[in-house]
């Protein structure tokens, strides 16, 4: 009897997790916060990092300010494998070859062309991979809590590894401020 008994209990006590773990795969979403369907960032204060990048980029609105800071465009315009885009990446050399991160110096500026047009929407932080490594113990880079993401040769750019770090400082990214690929950025407006 006192078997059957906590086979009953163990049973019931089996059923009640079951319920409870489908009940937890098929309850409602929890309500979100609607966010803005235009391209400007939400009222919610942005990270750190989004914040230097606005102040340190400011000056470069303009395109032919990021030129004469010593930019260049490199590629063109670069759109996602599936959806979103980067933009146009205008690179400044001498700051990608200096193996350093500053968060006032990004290495790459991104533009959004539209009718005719170049806007600023976010950065690029680049950094040699192997250099990079050979000098901070194997570690890859982190600015601001943010982690740079490895991009390993061979590469659709033609390039060697490096590390990368999008910063969507002027153009809200749905997937989030340093996700590399951004749904409302476009290579259509050229």
């Amino acid at each position: 009897m006192k078997t059957r008994i906590m086979d009953m209990i163990y049973k019931s006590a089996q059923c009640v997790l079951g319920l409870a773990l489908v009940g937890s795969l098929i309850a409602p979403a929890p309500i979100i916060e609607a966010r803005p369907t235009g391209h400007e960032h939400t009222a919610q204060a942005p990270a750190k990092l989004v914040q230097t990048v606005r102040e340190a980029t400011k000056q470069f609105m303009d395109v032919n300010a990021a030129i004469a800071a010593g930019y260049g465009p490199f590629l063109g315009c670069v759109s996602g494998p599936d959806h979103g885009a980067m933009g146009i990446h205008y690179v400044n050399g001498a700051l990608v070859g200096d193996g350093q991160i500053d968060a006032t110096k990004p290495e790459a500026l991104i533009y959004e062309p539209s009718d005719g047009q170049l806007r600023l929407v976010g950065v690029e932080f680049i950094v040699d991979a192997a250099t990079w490594l050979a000098t901070h113990n194997n570690t890859p880079p982190v600015l601001e809590g943010q982690s740079f993401l490895l991009v390993s040769s061979p590469n659709r750019y033609g390039i060697g590894s490096i590390f990368e770090l999008h910063v969507w400082a002027w153009r809200d990214n749905p997937n989030g401020s340093f996700v590399d690929w951004n749904d409302h950025v476009s290579c259509e407006g050229q």
